[in-house]
């Protein structure tokens, strides 16, 4: 139960509608605002002693949203974290803003946390293939050890995140596709090759799986038969990482960084990595240009004679 008025929750849930709806905010992120949001409100009842209202929220003060953060930061959130939901905090007043409630000059007034500067963690391509190789898989059920290999297949040699490679149906599969078709964050699409030795991945899970796969249904099935789940992959990987001695950066979205990684350091150009990649935004990729420059300088430091 949040402590606020009927009011305040009508405007809110609005605003969270207009996220999805126009601004086509991805899920987990509006989860994250749904719930930074609520934590906020149930931190303002402490405030004022009872029901928030939209006259509380109109008279914010930058102090009371630094509260908010300081209270987030004991309860062990970082600064990634204290950004979204600054972030999301101010996306709430600007839209209430819009329809004269409050003014939301005071959040504009708080600094964002500095971000820390942290490179990505790519698996080396010895490490890489063996994640994807059936045979390493940690399953004894072949068309699960299957699966689990395809997916894998498909967020090294396609660069996916897990979504997006969950989401994928028969159809994009079908007629020897040699591109994908991709539906990633705000619900942006994007072409990305189809190597043959990732089709067949696909191909032989779909030939070993028990269930009926219809055309226009995610193509990966959990034991029981329902959709996939991200958690599952998330289990299996850290098995995985387990048995093959890989260390804790060795996650499933450590292969999507493998494949920017392994594509810029084999002369891929940025931008197409981008592209690839479906970021929205150049300076996002640039970051891994510091990760191939961190690789050449351990290198040289293994590797030269005068280091």
């Amino acid at each position: 139960m949040i402590p606020a008025d009927e009011k305040l929750l009508g405007e809110r849930a609005a605003w969270l509608e207009s996220l999805g709806s126009e601004r086509r905010l991805a899920g987990n992120t509006l989860e994250a605002y749904e719930r930074d949001t609520r934590q906020f409100l149930i931190f303002m009842s402490g405030y004022v002693g009872g029901t928030v209202t939209i006259s509380d929220i109109a008279n914010l003060r930058p102090a009371d949203l630094r509260g908010f953060l300081a209270s987030r930061r004991k309860h062990g959130d970082g600064a990634r974290s204290l950004g979204r939901h600054l972030a999301g905090l101010r996306s709430f007043l600007r839209y209430l803003e819009r329809k004269d409630l409050v003014n939301a000059a005071g959040a504009s007034a708080i600094r964002s946390p500095k971000q820390p500067k942290s490179l990505p963690k790519p698996l080396t391509g010895s490490q890489a293939l063996h994640v994807v190789d059936r045979n390493t898989q940690m399953t004894e059920e072949p068309w699960i050890a299957a699966r689990d290999a395809a997916v894998f297949s498909l967020l090294y040699g396609c660069g996916l995140r897990i979504a997006e490679a969950l989401d994928l149906t028969p159809t994009a599969f079908q007629a020897k596709a040699t591109s994908l078709r991709v539906t990633g964050k705000g619900g942006k699409t994007r072409l990305v090759p189809l190597l043959p030795v990732v089709a067949n991945a696909v191909e032989t899970y779909a030939k070993l799986c028990p269930y009926h796969l219809p055309d226009n249904e995610p193509i990966f099935r959990g034991a029981r038969g329902a959709k996939l789940q991200p958690a599952i992959i998330q289990r299996e990987m850290q098995r995985l990482r387990s048995a093959l001695g890989l260390p804790d950066s060795a996650t499933p979205h450590a292969l999507r960084h493998s494949f920017a990684t392994h594509l810029l350091g084999s002369g891929g150009d940025l931008r197409t990595i981008q592209e690839l990649l479906g970021h929205a935004s150049l300076s996002t990729t640039q970051i891994y240009t510091g990760v191939d420059s961190a690789r050449l300088l351990d290198i040289y430091d293994r590797a030269h004679p005068r280091a």
